[in-house]
Order: structure tokens, then C-alpha cells, then sequence
């Protein structure tokens, strides 16, 4: 299902191709049509948001929510296990059930970055995805939970993959994520986070920023492709 592939494009980079066919993205949506009606209605909205907006306020935006910091932090991991040891297992275990599907993750990238991960959901039978959403789905409703307490736009694609989930999120860890204050870094702050050692001794990795690794090396071509695909489906039905 391509729901998964397509949330998971919203919450990357944005970047102009990406802009220029959210209404081609927004139509598969509605298409697909196994994302509650409320949610789609918001997740629209949003991509509305996205293209009345300047590229360049929006991408500034992603940054400051994203890379500034951990509380919004798309690395899964980074919030269960940190910079541990055991996050460098769950990340092989994670690749390897990649590799199943046939997403190899490419020499630098991390496995638990949150948009290759819906991709990965994508690749698989719709009931199994929401099964695997289970999975992770605390962190991913807390890192919601944040958004909206921030009134980031965002929240509302973390609010869709939650009601995608067959599992709900522990409410205690809801609870404890609402009563946390905002947060709010200095650059001394945030580069002082970012001097503890990575999980992994990876020469190949650029950067330590929660969202560098490119999980859609060829993003313009997957929206290019889709927007091909409806196409040729409404020319197939004239």
C-alpha cells in the first residue's frame, strides 16, 4: 500500500518535487482509502498548508522541529535504547527484516530513520504493516504527542500512523509525554547533545543529525511515478 510510502514522504525533507505533486500524492491517498476519514481530512489539510507556504520557510521548519535536538528526533531507536549498544542490534535485526522485502539500506543510512521504515511498511501486506506499526507506535504517538504541544503540522501525520496501528499507545507514556516542557535548545545545547559517541563506529555515516540519512535517494522519481500511475488509470478509464 502505497498510504505508508506516502506519509512516510511527508515526513522527509520537503523538497520542491515533493510540493509540486502532493495533489497527485493526496488523490492515492483517497484512492487506498484505509486511512480514517478525519485523518485524511487532516493529513489534506496539511499538504495544503505545505503548498500555499515558501519552500524555504518550510524547509527551515522541518529543520528547526527535526534536527534541532531529540525530542522529535525521526530515529526510532534514538528514543528507546539512545546511544546504547543495544540500539546496534535492533538496527541489524531491523535491516535484516528489510532485506526480506527487498529494501537493502544503503551504506550509511540508518535502518530506524521513521520515513525508510514506512517505506519498508509499504512493501508489505496491509495487515501485517499495521502489525509492525504496533511496534514502535509509543514513540511514535509520544513524538506526536510533542508536535501538537508545539501546534507543529506535523502532529497530524503522527496522528494518522496511530490510527493506522492495530496497537495503541501505553497512556502512561502519553501522559508523561504531555506533562514534559517544551523544549527549547541554544546551539551550545544542541551541540553539546550531539558530542556523545554514536551507537556505531561508522566511518560511511556524514553526520549525527537525527534525519540526514536519505531514506528516498530517488524520491522525485517514486512521486513522478505515482503521478504517472493515475494517470495512465484515468486515461484507462475514459
Amino acid at each position: 500500500m502505497k498510504t505508508f510510502k506516502i506519509l512516510g514522504l511527508l515526513l522527509s525533507y520537503p523538497k520542491e518535487d515533493l510540493i509540486l505533486h502532493l495533489d497527485d500524492l493526496m488523490r492515492v491517498l483517497e484512492l487506498e482509502k484505509i486511512l480514517p476519514a478525519r485523518n485524511l481530512k487532516k493529513v489534506k489539510a496539511f499538504a495544503e498548508e505545505l503548498k500555499a507556504g515558501d519552500i524555504y520557510d518550510i524547509q527551515e521548519n522541518y529543520v528547526e522541529l527535526f534536527d534541532r535536538g531529540r525530542a522529535h528526533c525521526l530515529q526510532l531507536f534514538e528514543h528507546i535504547h539512545g546511544e546504547s549498544r543495544d540500539r546496534g542490534m535492533a538496527m541489524v535485526n531491523l535491516a535484516e527484516a528489510y532485506e526480506k522485502k527487498g529494501l537493502f539500506v544503503a551504506t550509511g543510512e540508518l535502518p530506524d530513520y521513521l520515513p525508510l521504515f514506512l517505506e519498508f511498511l509499504s512493501l508489505c501486506p496491509v495487515e501485517e504493516a499495521m502489525d509492525f506499526l504496533g511496534d514502535p507506535i509509543n514513540v511514535i504517538a509520544t513524538i506526536g504527542v510533542k508536535l501538537k504541544k508545539r501546534k507543529a503540522n506535523y502532529a497530524v501525520i503522527f496522528e494518522a500512523l496511530e490510527a493506522l496501528s492495530k496497537v495503541k499507545p501505553d497512556q502512561d507514556m502519553i501522559a508523561l509525554a504531555k506533562a514534559e516542557p517544551i523544549e527549547v535548545l541554544t546551539n551550545e545545547d544542541i551541540d553539546k547533545d550531539w558530542e556523545e559517541a554514536n551507537a556505531f563506529d561508522n566511518s560511511d555515516v556524514d553526520s549525527d543529525d537525527c534525519n540526514t540519512c536519505n531514506a528516498f535517494p530517488r524520491a522525485t522519481e517514486e512521486i513522478q511515478n505515482i503521478a504517472k500511475e493515475l494517470k495512465a488509470g484515468d486515461q484507462k478509464n475514459a
